[in-house]
């Protein structure tokens, strides 16, 4: 009986020391999931939230260009001479980029073309703003070493009134 004893006694032993082993393996993943759900949220979130902040950037100044393209166009065919017409354009591409929080220099951005004698009844002025967004986080050093921005741009066409006296 006694060597039983001892046989039984062992059987348990083995089994408890498994199952404690078991146990302690699983109780060593106790508290990761947490760790990697906010790993995994990083690298997600991170990148999304970036993608979000230069498509904004982009959208603001598509409008922008937009805007200050228009009403260029159309501060240039109202205007009663070129010298006018010249500063009313400038100032309504200016207005429109500031708006919309896009630092750039007007004369800089700005084209400004007329099909046939400008400001004549039935020409037809065109007006293209093109300016370069820099994405943002991106460093200074970075920018100058290789081209880190988008290009927008929009053009506008707006005809001199036919019934407009001649200049």
């Amino acid at each position: 009986m006694t060597g039983s004893r001892w046989r039984t006694c062992a059987g348990r032993l083995r089994g408890a020391l498994a199952d404690r082993g078991r146990r302690a393996a699983q109780a060593g993943d106790a508290g990761n999931a947490i760790v990697e759900f906010l790993g995994g949220a990083l690298l997600l979130l991170v990148p999304i939230v970036y993608l979000v902040l230069v498509l904004g950037r982009v959208q603001a100044a598509t409008f922008a260009v937009d805007c200050a393209a228009r009403e260029a166009a159309r501060a240039v065919v109202t205007a009663p001479d070129a010298d006018a017409a010249t500063a009313r354009g400038l100032a309504a591409v200016a207005l429109a980029l500031g708006d919309q929080g896009v630092a750039a220099d007007p004369a800089a951005v700005t084209s400004l073309e007329c099909d046939g004698p400008c400001l004549e009844p039935g020409s037809v002025v065109t007006v293209r703003v093109a300016v370069d967004v820099p994405l943002p986080g991106v460093p200074t050093w970075l920018q100058g070493a290789v081209p880190l921005a988008v290009p927008v741009s929009a053009t506008a066409t707006a005809a001199v009134d036919t019934y407009r006296e001649a200049s």
